[in-house]
């Protein structure tokens, strides 16, 4: 069996080392000629670090971030709403990690050229497929192609395999957030290994650090300033390296002055800061025709919302992997991913729509506008049960319950001799 995959980021790199390491043959066709470590940070939940073990980058990715202690829920005052365990802490065998994206992705690439060599093609971008009853054919810009077994689109939330399916489908839907990113060096906060997400869904404030304080240096620390904008306010193409400006959102921040850590300060201590618009695509009815199926962000792309949408992608990559091992057969391997990632994720992008498990600060916010002082103190409207119930929910909906992860067995598996393309 030989796979095709168009687009190799952090889902299509992915995807080509667990199908090497499950026997199957593979090639990735990348657009870009040039990597760099663009981008900010993003979050690895425990289930996609487990996957990423198990491909033998457990080691390297912690290296290169910050093993997530806590997770900190607070309001605009910086009242605590909600706090708990994560990672090892929480008793997950596998950590939670932020770390930059840009590394992580250079960190991929080049484990995969480790183990594919020259199967990991760069500036090469694949415009369309085509499936047949012996196998796909990923079409080239400049007049190429690659014939495999399948063919994967890991192209991205403007996959153009996707958009060749349903050239109605349109731009991505937009929420009415906008979004600006950064980093910034700057001293540490609480156990220097917490993530805080503050305010409402209007106006809301994430931050985590990715690289930890030395003596020598001081953290880095990812943050996410998100504001909600006139619903018909024109956007241009997201673009997640266009550049933005702090003097557009720094005054809504302006009384974020928390005894441990200042907003104000942490968002003027970066040197650059990039903006982008909170945006999904409706779940698909189809992520597979023929031989040609969908990955990631080309799939299911979903708002930000509870650290997920890098996560999901590696569970793509390994599930399918996973199935095409173990079906042994091209076509019943992709019934089978589709059957066990499209639904999980399509409720995914729903329960994002919903705010996720961000839902307890707007909860605060209805319930003590004030403060909780006001109100008799947190428990008097935010019982602990209730926070709890939002909390596993989702993770049960985004699959890293702890008892269940810890418990489910490995998507590791080997193609049989037996098996048939």
């Amino acid at each position: 069996m030989h796979v095709v995959i168009s687009g190799g980021g952090i889902g299509g790199l992915t995807l080509a080392m667990a199908l090497h390491q499950a026997g199957i043959g593979v090639e990735v066709h990348e657009a870009v000629a040039a990597p760099r470590a663009l981008g900010v940070g993003i979050n690895l939940l425990p289930h996609a670090v487990r996957e990423l073990t198990e491909l033998g980058l457990g080691e390297r990715v912690l290296a290169a971030g910050v093993p997530t202690r806590e997770l900190l829920y607070a309001t605009r005052r910086g009242e605590e709403v909600w706090r708990e365990d994560r990672g090892l802490a929480a008793g997950y065998r596998w950590p939670q990690v932020s770390i930059h994206r840009g590394e992580l992705f250079m960190l991929l690439l080049a484990a995969a050229r480790e183990r594919l060599g020259d199967a990991v093609h760069l500036g090469s971008r694949g415009i369309g497929a085509e499936s047949d009853a012996d196998g796909a054919t990923l079409r080239l810009e400049g007049g190429g192609a690659a014939r495999g077994d399948v063919v994967v689109a890991a192209d991205g939330i403007h996959s153009a395999i996707r958009a060749a399916w349903d050239p109605h489908e349109g731009a991505p839907r937009w929420n009415a957030n906008l979004m600006w990113r950064a980093v910034s060096e700057h001293p540490g906060y609480l156990t220097g290994r917490t993530m805080v997400q503050a305010g409402t869904g209007d106006l809301k404030f994430v931050c985590y650090p990715i690289r930890e304080a030395t003596a020598e240096r001081p953290a880095l620390i990812n943050w996410i300033a998100e504001k909600r904008m006139p619903a018909d306010m024109h956007w241009a193409r997201e673009d997640w390296n266009r550049a933005g400006r702090i003097e557009d959102f720094l005054p809504d921040f302006a009384g974020w002055e928390w005894p441990w850590l200042s907003v104000p300060s942490l968002i003027r201590a970066t040197e650059e800061v990039y903006e982008f618009p909170m945006v999904d695509r409706d779940p698909l009815p189809e992520w597979t025709r023929g031989r040609v199926t969908l990955l990631g962000d080309a799939a299911h792309p979903m708002y930000p919302i509870g650290s997920n949408g890098a996560s999901q992608g590696i569970l793509d990559a390994r599930t399918l992997a996973y199935h095409l091992a173990v079906e042994g057969n091209a076509a019943a391997g992709l019934r089978a991913y589709e059957a066990a990632r499209r639904p999980a994720t399509s409720a995914l992008v729903e329960a994002a729509r919903g705010q996720g498990p961000d839902l307890v600060l707007d909860l605060a916010d209805q319930r003590a506008p004030d403060g909780f002082e006001a109100v008799g103190g947190r428990e008097a409207v935010l019982p602990f049960s209730e926070l709890e119930g939002i909390s596993l929910g989702y993770k049960r909906k985004a699959g890293f319950d702890p008892v269940l992860l810890n418990a489910r067995p490995s998507l590791s598996a080997r193609l049989g001799r037996t098996a048939t393309a």
